[in-house]
């Protein structure tokens, strides 16, 4: 790809045909950036093929230095995320392979190829699967994943924070909450089915839990704040919405969106727990009644970033609006 003097410098984005780098890659190309596509194999449709490189598998001996000739700055999204119908016979090995081999490996081929700065999309879950009432989990906590992916997450961010220390290639760590947006999948697309098909549901009384989520369109703003200003370098950063919600409020609020009178059972918290642990269901009940708040008091006075876009219009941007 030829860059005109008017371009910013490139930039390559790794998982660009997934749910946040494909975002990720308009915006940029909205904002004059060069963006150079890293996918694991060619898609069905791509606008430039002059911006793509195929990397194949995503592991300690991927070869990245093609792509990365004329590099200044690597937004990393390409990971192994949780996968439901898990086949594997070791699926930490597996988790790991990628995420933290897969990792290093690009971060140290970037270095030595003059890159200036990777960006890193981590995850929450790094802090931890929960928050305690009252006290928001922050950039700087102590590390406490849980969990095959959570853990290779986190060993990642500690191999490239090394990297960074050994090159002076700089390191930006961004660990987001739920992300949501069009063509959200999950458990989040699940309940979203449920409200626009009126199924009742059974959270009336899941009222006073407070969950941090952020939208796509706020995720990317803050990367390429993060792609450019000068102190985000080695640093780790929270990311939200900047307004939590109980997972009651979250109900009303997708179901005002979607112009649907939300049916809401009001079913005792306890009850629920203990169904959920009958049919070994702990985990997605916890995320349901229980607290994950994340601080983004830094972003704010470091960056100067604060959310742009609401709750309210990121839901309806999800629900109705394609470009998020």
């Amino acid at each position: 790809m030829i860059k005109s003097e008017s371009q910013k410098p490139l930039i390559m984005v790794t998982g660009a045909n997934g749910f946040v780098g494909e975002a990720l890659v308009r915006f940029l190309g909205q904002k004059n950036f060069s963006v150079r596509q890293a996918v694991r194999q060619i898609p069905y449709e791509i606008s430039d093929n002059d911006s793509l490189f195929v990397s194949g598998d995503i592991n300690g001996s991927t070869n990245w230095l093609d792509g990365l000739k004329g590099v200044d700055t690597i937004v990393h999204t390409a990971a192994r995320v949780h996968v439901m119908d898990e086949r594997s016979l070791d699926p930490v090995a597996e988790f790991r392979s990628v995420n933290v081999l897969g990792s290093i490996n690009l971060a140290r081929q970037a270095a030595k190829s003059g890159v200036k700065r990777l960006i890193y999309l981590s995850s929450v879950k790094v802090n931890g699967e929960l928050s305690t009432e009252g006290c928001s989990l922050k950039a700087g906590d102590i590390r406490r994943p849980v969990g095959a992916y959570a853990i290779s997450k986190s060993e990642a961010e500690i191999g490239l924070l090394e990297v960074a220390s050994e090159t002076g290639m700089e390191v930006v760590i961004i660990r987001p909450p739920l992300v949501y947006g069009p063509g959200v999948k999950a458990n989040f697309a699940l309940l979203l089915g449920a409200i626009r098909k009126r199924i009742p549901l059974p959270f009336g009384m899941i009222t006073t839990n407070q969950r941090s989520m952020v939208s796509l369109y706020n995720l990317i703003d803050f990367i390429t704040v993060c792609i450019e200003h000068p102190a985000a370098g080695n640093e780790v950063f929270m990311v939200s919405d900047g307004h939590d919600v109980s997972t009651a409020d979250l109900v009303v609020r997708i179901s005002k969106a979607l112009g649907k009178k939300v049916i809401l059972i009001p079913v005792p918290v306890f009850l629920l727990v203990n169904i959920a642990l009958i049919f070994g269901k702990q985990g997605f009940m916890a995320r349901l009644t229980e607290n994950l708040q994340v601080d983004i008091q830094k972003n704010i006075s470091k960056l100067n970033w604060q959310p742009k876009q609401s709750i309210d219009e990121g839901l309806m941007k999800t629900l109705h609006d394609p470009n998020f």
